[in-house]
C-alpha cells in the first residue's frame, strides 16, 4: 500500500493517536504501522519533518522502533518540506549522524532546564529579567560554555552532543537559548552576524541582544557594532535583523563541511555540503 492509498481518515486517526503513550495504544499502533510497510515509513516521515514539534519527536520515535528510519532522507524531507521549525530542524539535523538519537530525552532535557527558569521568573518580569534568568540557569546551574579549546569540533554543532557535553559554538549555544526561551514564553530570535552567532529580543522598546558563547552577555546595538568593528567587519543595520531558520540550520551545516575538513573526514563535509546545495535548490525552485 502507498501512502497516498491511505484515506484522510486513517491519517487524522493515526496523527490523533501518535503522542499516545498509554499501553494499551502504542503497541496496537506499531503493529498496525508494521503491517502498513512501506505506507507507514512515508507517513511517519512526512510528519517527522513536520512543524508539529510533539508530533514530530512521536514519529521519529516510531520510526526507529520499527527500523524505518533513514535520518539523512528525514532531513532531506524536512528541508523540502520548507516547514522549518527549529527544535524539529535541530534534531534531525542531529540523527543524521547519531541515528539512535533519543529525541525525547533531548526534548525532556530542554524541558527540565526550562521548568527551572520558571520556578525563578517573577511575574511581571521584563524580556532583560527573563534573558538574565535563563543565563544563570544555563551557564551557571547547569554549566553551558563555549567549547574554546576545541572549538572546531564537529560535536560542538549537534544539539544532542551539547546538552550531553554542556558545550558549544555560538550557533549551536544560540539554537539551545532559543529552545529554552520558547518554552518560558519569551520570544527571542535567531541573529547570524558576520563571523559569529547571537540572539536578539526585538520586543522591547529598544532591542536588546545575548551572547550564549560568552555566558549570555546581554548587548546593546551600539555594542555589537562595535565588537563588529574590533574585527574588521564595517557593520550595517541589517546585521541585527533576525535570521530565518532556513538559514541558521544551512549555517549549521556550513560550519559541520569545514569541521569535518578539518577532522580529516571528508566524507561527512560532504554529505552536509549535500544538504547545503539541497536547501538552496528548494530555496531557488520555491522563490520563482
Amino acid at each position: 500500500m502507498e501512502t497516498a492509498q491511505l484515506t484522510e481518515t486513517d491519517r487524522l486517526a493515526f496523527r490523533s493517536l501518535l503522542d499516545d503513550e498509554s499501553p494499551a495504544v502504542r503497541p496496537g499502533l506499531l503493529a498496525h504501522f508494521t503491517r502498513l510497510g512501506a505506507a507507514a515509513a512515508h507517513f511517519l516521515q512526512e510528519i517527522a519533518g513536520g512543524p508539529d514539534r510533539v508530533l514530530a519527536r512521536h514519529a521519529a520515535w516510531f520510526l526507529t522502533e520499527l527500523k524505518f528510519s533513514d535520518p539523512v532522507a528525514e532531513f532531506r524531507g524536512f528541508i523540502r518540506s520548507l516547514n522549518y521549525e527549529l527544535e524539529t530542524g535541530a534534531l534531525l539535523l542531529s540523527r543524521t549522524v547519531s541515528p539512535q538519537l533519543d529525541v525525547g530525552a533531548c526534548c525532556a532535557t530542554l524541558d527540565a532546564i526550562a521548568a527551572r527558569c520558571r520556578e525563578l521568573i517573577s511575574a511581571p518580569a521584563s524580556a532583560r529579567e527573563q534573558c538574565r534568568i535563563i543565563n544563570r540557569v544555563l551557564f551557571h546551574e547547569w554549566g553551558f560554555r563555549g567549547n574554546v579549546e576545541h572549538y572546531t569540533d564537529p560535536a560542538n554543532s549537534f544539539l544532542d552532543r551539547v546538552l550531553e557535553r554542556r558545550k558549544g559554538i555560538p550557533i549551536s549555544l544560540s539554537i539551545l537559548y532559543l529552545l529554552v526561551a520558547q518554552r518560558v514564553g519569551l520570544e527571542l530570535e535567531p541573529v547570524g552576524l558576520p563571523g559569529h552567532f547571537i540572539v536578539g529580543c526585538f520586543s522591547d522598546a529598544q532591542p536588546f541582544f545575548v551572547d550564549p558563547f560568552d555566558k549570555g552577555l546581554l548587548l546593546d546595538p551600539d555594542e555589537i557594532f562595535s565588537l563588529l568593528r574590533a574585527n574588521q567587519i564595517e557593520p550595517k543595520a541589517t546585521d541585527l535583523m533576525p535570521t530565518p531558520v532556513r538559514e541558521v540550520l544551512c549555517r549549521s551545516c556550513r560550519n559541520l563541511v569545514n569541521h569535518y575538513h578539518a577532522a580529516g573526514d571528508p566524507e561527512k563535509a560532504r554529505l552536509f555540503a549535500s544538504f547545503i546545495e539541497e536547501f538552496n535548490a528548494t530555496y531557488e525552485r520555491n522563490s520563482l
